[in-house]
């Protein structure tokens, strides 16, 4: 009786700590998709644009993907082209839905926004936007959605219903036609409104709209980068 009871005193603790073990195990293998608070940003978001949200003040750009800039359209089997770029973020738009977002951090860029691969719920939206025709693998960055494209590719929806001009050129573009224009090839555009100091890209829908007046502050910016140094900000697009 006395080598019983040791054995289950003993027995006892080694339980414990196996079930402790076992029970921590069982934690790390839940996927990071079903974890209710994950995610180094959580909180209502911003949308920007098809592939850029803003959680409380902090821009994140999706990993790996591409949407069509606000601007852009895209072909349509037997018909015209359509606004593919306003399609990105209104599908954006209703993918979140007032919903809470959890972004996980993989750094930032050189404009100091977090590269993030966001959820709302269980849902990728990342990965979503891409299988749902709305964006496009950015493989120059990651490979984490091809597989995603191919099925979108596929099935001849969203961007792939005809031949569409990837986002990544459509900036190219942009960015040579804007540049032979402007002062020694600045083709950014710094303008001063009652939202700020806001910075325009070629791409940007308002782009041919906005006048430069350098007597009001405004001004020419050769890079992104020089903008943001600056202390302006990019222009919401949405």
């Amino acid at each position: 009786m006395f080598e019983d009871a040791t054995r289950y005193l003993i027995r006892r603790p080694v339980t414990r700590a196996l079930a402790g073990v076992f029970a921590l195990v069982a934690l790390m293998l839940v996927p990071a998709s079903e974890t209710v608070a994950r995610g180094d940003l959580v909180g209502a978001a911003r949308i920007i644009d098809g592939d850029t949200i803003e959680i409380a003040g902090e821009r994140v750009r999706l990993l790996g993907i591409d949407a069509p800039e606000t601007a852009q359209t895209c072909g349509r089997r037997g018909g015209t082209p359509w606004r593919c770029g306003k399609s990105a973020t209104r599908v954006l738009t209703k993918l979140v839905s007032g919903r809470p977002v959890s972004c996980n951090s993989h750094g930032t860029d050189k404009y100091g926004r977090t590269i993030g691969v966001c959820f709302v719920g269980d849902l990728d939206i990342n990965a979503e936007m891409v299988r749902s025709g709305n964006a496009w693998a950015y493989v120059k960055y990651s490979s984490s959605y091809v597989e995603q494209e191919a099925e979108a590719r596929a099935q001849r929806i969203g961007i792939w219903q005809d031949n569409s001009e990837p986002a990544w050129e459509f900036r190219k573009k942009r960015w040579r036609g804007a540049e032979q224009a402007a002062p020694s090839g600045c083709a950014i555009k710094g303008n001063v409104s009652k939202r700020g100091q806001i910075y325009h890209m070629p791409w940007s829908p308002w782009y041919g709209k906005v006048r430069i007046n350098t007597a009001q502050g405004e001004r020419w910016f050769c890079s992104e980068a020089e903008a943001v140094a600056a202390g302006w900000r990019p222009v919401a697009e949405n």
